[in-house]
C-alpha cells in the first residue's frame, strides 16, 4: 500500500509558520535519531527561508548509538550544526539554548552596531509528529506547557513559550508532507509512530522491520522471539517467501494461531511493531548513511 498522511490541520500549520517566519531567529528541526532522513520534512527549506537552522536528533536512547554517531558527522559533513538528545531523560538538552544562541551571533552583532539591545532568541521548533517535539519544550521550559501523547497529532495550534530569559520558543503542530516520493520513507515513518495507525497496513509494516532487523540487529531478533536460525535474506524474489517463513515461526513461538493452526498474521504483526516501539528489541535503527 502506499502510505500518506497530510490532514488539513497539517497545511494550516505550515501556512502559519510561513507567515510567521519573519519574526524567528532560529529555525530547529527536531528529527527521529532512529531514522534521521526519512524524518526530515522536505518542507523545512521553504519554511526556514534562508534563517539559521539547528539540527535536533532526539531519541537517542532508541536508536543504534554507532549509527547516531554516524549520522551525526554525515550531517555535519554537509555543513549542519547538529545537537544530539534524549527529551525523556533530558540529556544533552541543558546546552540546547547555547547552541541556539551561538547561531544568533551575527544577528546580535548588528543589532549592537546599530546601537540596539538585542531580544531573547526566537526559535522556530518543528518536526515530524510524535518525534517529541512537546517534551522537550517542557524540559526547556522546566514545567509542562506542552501536551504530551504517545501519538501522532497531539500538538494542534501554535504557542510561544519562554525558556529562561534568554529563547522564547513557537511550538507548532508536527507537520509531513503532501507525497513520500521514496516508499521506505512511509514505512520508516510508519513504523515509528508518526502516521495516524488507522491508516497502515501493520503487515506490511512489521515485514518492513523484520528485513530491517534481519540486515543489522539478527542477534536481537533471535534473542527476542527465541529462534534457532534465521534466513540469509540475497535481495532476491526468494526473500519474501523466507520472510514469510520467519513471519510464521515467530507467530507459532507467541501462540499466535487461530482455529485450524493458522497463524494470525494480525496478531504477529502488532507484536512486531509494539516489540520495535517499546525497544524490546534493543536500540533500532532503521537507516544508516
Amino acid at each position: 500500500m502506499t502510505i500518506q498522511w497530510y490532514p488539513g490541520h497539517m497545511a494550516k500549520a505550515k501556512r502559519q509558520m510561513v507567515e510567521k517566519i519573519k519574526q524567528i531567529d532560529v529555525v530547529i528541526e527536531l528529527v527521529d535519531s532512529r531514522i534521521p532522513l526519512a524524518s526530515r520534512n522536505p518542507l523545512v527549506e521553504e519554511i526556514a527561508s534562508g534563517k539559521p537552522r539547528l539540527l535536533i536528533m532526539n531519541k537517542i536512547d532508541m536508536a543504534d548509538r554507532q549509527a547516531t554517531q554516524q549520522w551525526k558527522h554525515f550531517f555535519e559533513t554537509e555543513g549542519v550544526t547538529v545537537h544530539l538528545v534524549n527529551s525523556q531523560t533530558g540529556q544533552g538538552v541543558s546546552t540546547l539554548p547555547d547552541a541556539v544562541h551561538k547561531l544568533t551571533a551575527a544577528r546580535r552583532k548588528k543589532l549592537e552596531d546599530r546601537g540596539f539591545r538585542p531580544h531573547a532568541d526566537r526559535a522556530l521548533i518543528l518536526g515530524i509528529p510524535n518525534v517529541g517535539k512537546s517534551t522537550l519544550i517542557n524540559r526547556l521550559a522546566g514545567k509542562k506547557i506542552a501536551k504530551i501523547g504517545d501519538r501522532p497529532g497531539v500538538t494542534k495550534a501554535q504557542q510561544w513559550i519562554k525558556v529562561g530569559s534568554t529563547m522564547e520558543l513557537l511550538d507548532t503542530p508536527g507537520i509531513l508532507w503532501p507525497k513520500f516520493d521514496d516508499p521506505q520513507v512511509g514505512l520508516c515513518l510508519a513504523a515509528t509512530g508518526a502516521i495516524k495507525e488507522e491508516l497502515l497496513d501493520f503487515q506490511e509494516i512489521a515485514f518492513f522491520l523484520l528485513k530491517t532487523t534481519l540486515h543489522h540487529y539478527r542477534q536481537s531478533l533471535a534473542d527476542r522471539y527465541n529462534l534457532d536460525s534465521l534466513p540469509e535474506l540475497t535481495g532476491t524474489g526468494e526473500d519474501q517467501d523466507k520472510l514469510v517463513q520467519l513471519f510464521d515461526e515467530i507467530g507459532k513461538k507467541r501462540g499466535c494461531l487461530m482455529s485450524g493452526g493458522y497463524i494470525d498474521y494480525d496478531r504477529v504483526s502488532e507484536i512486531i511493531i509494539r516489540d520495535y516501539r517499546s525497544q524490546k528489541l534493543g536500540p533500532l535503527t532503521l537507516e544508516w548513511p
